[in-house]
């Protein structure tokens, strides 16, 4: 029995001078020894951490496969405006499916860097890999267009050919002069293409050559010239083929305007069927090698076949490229005497006569409106 006032003594097997304990049933309170209790921002942020990575891993392998491309579909050509922003290009590419995602293509150029991209046309391929398409556009614009107006002459284009890069004007010019590329309509031992190249715009995509755009030129006027019937209606008139066309070109450069065409033709027409000279101005411009301006006394004089002031008939070759509708007018000019014809309206308008009194007439009124 315990002493009053003196401690108990231990139990077995507890050493003396230990600690009293709260015994096996009590179990332990607090963390483990070597366990660190976490804050939970920490945990958070750990989360946040994890999960930033997992997203920008599953980001950056959906760049890639969009990077990729799928297999080069059909071309396109995307062209990009002055003053246009890069969003707007984007838009364009994704708009004509260059590129399957413009989010993705965006996300691509802030790792590899943003080109400066000229306005222009470039040529692309629908579904292409980004960065075939970037280095396109960091290329430089290599679609172009060459215009082939109604009244230019092949020189004119040649000209306007050889400003396209890649392409030699004169290399243009020579396939014409050694009949290297020859049109159906044009005249055995003639070497000249005035006339016969058809009207409007070309597209020269990179790669394309002189020979293969002036057979494209040949073909549009062989079109043209089938759908209104060129060889058919140049038979009804008496005329060849080849004629209809001169007769067409001299009234492209003398008519102008729509109004005017079908007259000039009959103009034409009833000059050479009484053996009279044409004395049309283009046809002297034509031969000093000009598009427009005054023909003076001395040019009149000029010793050449196409000076028809000189010489009757038709010039030995078309003087221009027609339009359609001059075309038309050759083969279908409109019934009437007339011999002469005036400008008589700054619009254009012409008056016609079938006197010489009644074109000094008309000259007099053209001079009373001012009319140059």
């Amino acid at each position: 029995m315990p002493v009053a006032g003196r401690p108990a003594p231990p139990d077995a097997g507890e050493a003396p001078g230990a600690a009293p304990g709260p015994g096996p049933a009590h179990g332990h309170r607090g963390p483990p020894r070597g366990v660190l209790r976490r804050h939970p921002l920490v945990v958070l942020l750990g989360g946040l951490v994890v999960l930033v990575v997992a997203v920008l891993g599953a980001l950056a392998a959906w760049v890639a496969v969009e990077a990729a491309g799928s297999t080069s579909g059909p071309r396109t050509v995307v062209t990009v405006r002055p003053g246009q922003s890069l969003d707007a290009v984007v838009g364009t590419l994704s708009a004509q499916r260059v590129v399957g995602s413009g989010l993705a293509f965006h996300l691509y150029l802030v790792v590899h860097g943003s080109p400066v991209v000229a306005p222009g046309s470039y040529l692309l391929h629908r579904g292409e890999d980004f960065a075939a398409v970037r280095a396109t556009l960091a290329g430089g614009p290599d679609v172009f267009v060459v215009d082939v107006l109604p009244g230019f002459t092949v020189r004119e284009v040649a000209a306007r050919v050889g400003q396209v890069p890649g392409l030699d004007g004169t290399r243009f010019g020579s396939l014409v002069a050694t009949g290297a590329v020859r049109s159906p309509y044009e005249p055995p031992g003639t070497d000249n293409l005035d006339g016969l190249l058809g009207t409007g715009s070309y597209t020269v995509e990179p790669g394309e050559t002189e020979r293969a755009l002036l057979v494209q030129m040949v073909d549009r006027f062989d079109r043209l010239a089938g759908q209104v019937g060129l060889a058919r209606g140049a038979a009804a008139l008496g005329v060849s083929p080849y004629q209809a066309v001169t007769v067409a070109s001299i009234v492209e450069k003398e008519g102008v305007y729509q109004q005017n065409l079908g007259k000039v033709a009959r103009v034409v027409y009833n000059r050479l069927a009484r053996g009279m000279r044409l004395q049309m101005d283009s046809t002297v411009l034509y031969a000093e090698g000009r598009d427009g301006g005054t023909v003076t006394a001395g040019d009149l004089e000029l010793d050449t076949p196409y000076n028809t002031y000189r010489y009757p008939g038709l010039t030995p070759t078309p003087i221009a490229f027609p339009t359609p509708a001059a075309l038309r007018a050759a083969l279908a000019p409109t019934p009437g005497s007339w011999l002469y014809f005036v400008v008589v309206a700054k619009d254009g308008t012409e008056a016609f006569a079938d006197t010489l009194a009644g074109q000094e007439a008309n000259e007099a009124l053209a001079q009373r409106r001012g009319v140059p």
